[in-house]
């Protein structure tokens, strides 16, 4: 059987170089926002879902709180298990797949860590597992990004160079999904590879029944990594704060 693409391509070390020299401040300033706004109390226990090579999880577990961090790449959390300490620690999970059920006060599913799979079925399996893992009460926080906003930003053609690897990337979008085509050149490669991305168009009505369905409630939408409102045609991103009912 074949696998994902994004099974191949998150275990890639050009995918980890294209995406994870993005600013460490930046992502802490979010986190810490996220935080004053949520106030969590200082034993809460928080999962952090597709957490990559686990920086927004240290994050988290520097500021007291118990962490857990989960991702389908091998090579994210071989990398992540270097920044385990008592109250910090990582695992290969498929987000597919249930996990600790009714065990955290928080879930973070960040920086577009969704929509990636094949099926609206897989999509709902995924937040089925978010909001089991959740006690009653608990609170998800899910950052997506605006599809009104990317369909009128799209940036179709790109070429980046990072640390001498040269990247193609050529973007586009349907009715129901928007693509990245992404060529990799490096002295590594006895040739170029290619990967495609593909992340399905979810609005903001798309989660809220989604979210209904999963006995979650949203408290709160904000539009950017600032916390300010949402706003539809606008806001870069699609921040939602929800509260799990039962």
């Amino acid at each position: 059987m074949k696998k994902n693409w994004f099974i191949y391509w998150f275990n890639s070390p050009f995918y980890h170089k294209l995406y994870f020299k993005r600013d460490e401040d930046e992502a802490e300033m979010f986190i810490t926002q996220l935080i004053e706004h949520l106030n969590p109390e200082k034993k809460s226990s928080m999962l952090d879902v597709a957490c990559g090579k686990g920086r927004h999880s240290k994050t988290l577990a520097q500021q007291g709180f118990s962490v857990t961090g989960i991702d389908i790449s091998e090579d994210s959390i071989a990398f992540a298990k270097q920044l385990e300490n008592e109250n910090l620690e990582f695992y290969q999970h498929d987000m597919r797949l249930p996990f600790r059920i009714n065990y955290y006060d928080f879930v973070f599913n960040i920086f577009t860590s969704f929509g990636y799979f094949n099926s609206r079925r897989e999509n709902e399996d995924a937040l089925h597992t978010i909001t089991s893992s959740l006690k009653p009460g608990g609170i998800l926080i899910l950052d997506y990004l605006n599809i009104h906003y990317v369909e009128n930003k799209l940036v179709y053609n790109e070429e980046k160079i990072i640390d001498k690897t040269h990247y193609e990337i050529h973007r586009w979008h349907d009715t129901t999904h928007f693509y990245k085509r992404i060529r990799v050149t490096d002295s590594s490669l006895k040739e170029p590879m290619e990967h495609i991305e593909k992340v399905e168009k979810i609005s903001l009505g798309d989660f809220t029944d989604m979210f209904s369905y999963q006995h979650l409630q949203v408290q709160e939408v904000f539009g950017n990594y600032q916390l300010h409102d949402f706003d539809v045609k606008a806001s870069p991103r699609l921040i939602l704060i929800a509260k799990k009912l039962k």
